[in-house]
């Protein structure tokens, strides 16, 4: 069977696209050695806190990338785009576990009495471990496998990506205190993305009940 051009600019975009998700870990790793050489050389006076946040920023950065995929893939008519989705998803989880990570050890020490008490009193880090918790069963059934076992409900599952997400952003909202510059743009941005799948959506149905006229 003959390769097509999709199937060519696929294996040539993945690994590419792999080492551009993969770089702004490989670039905080070496902030995390420099902090380590010289601490507050990289991470500022609360490193800490600071890691917590990058790491928090780039997990709703990969996540609003996943988002754009599908709006990307129409409007360069480029289908073969969608299948890189679930690496970007599968780096969103990884930069979000992270996040947690970070959090869990530096902040909260490994202490549950100290995360039951945040989950309790903090709103920002209860909706941040919901949208955590949502991209869980996403994580676990991005495989062909899962797909051919949910079939219809694979779809409905994941649609749980828009409240992880909705999820995602108010977590930056509620815990950004002086500058609401980042979550206003990350706003604006996942206004658009949903936006353009309403649209989408719509466009659909009135193409069906057009075809739907013309049959009858």
């Amino acid at each position: 069977m003959p390769v097509t051009r999709s199937e060519i600019w696929l294996r040539r975009a993945k690994p590419v696209l792999f080492c551009a998700l993969a770089l702004p870990l490989a670039l905080l790793g070496v902030d995390v050695w420099r902090e380590l050489q010289a601490p507050g050389s990289a991470f500022g006076p609360d490193p800490a806190e600071e890691l917590v946040h990058r790491l928090g920023a780039w997990a709703l950065r990969m996540l609003l990338l996943t988002l754009a995929v599908s709006p990307l893939a129409r409007l360069l008519r480029q289908p073969w785009l969608v299948r890189c989705r679930r690496m970007i998803g599968l780096w969103a989880f990884a930069y979000a576990v992270l996040h947690f990570m970070s959090y869990l050890g530096p902040l909260a020490g490994f202490a549950l009495a100290t995360v039951i008490e945040d989950l309790a009193k903090r709103p920002y880090i209860t909706v941040g471990f919901a949208a955590l918790a949502a991209l869980v069963p996403l994580a676990v059934t991005s495989t062909r496998g899962w797909q051919r076992r949910l079939r219809q409900r694979w779809k409905k599952l994941h649609r749980l990506v828009y409240p992880a997400a909705i999820a995602a952003w108010l977590h930056l909202l509620w815990l950004s205190k002086g500058s609401t510059m980042d979550p206003f743009i990350y706003g604006v941005v996942l206004a658009l993305l949903f936006g353009e799948r309403i649209a989408h959506r719509m466009r659909g149905r009135k193409r069906a009940a057009t075809a739907a006229g013309r049959v009858e």
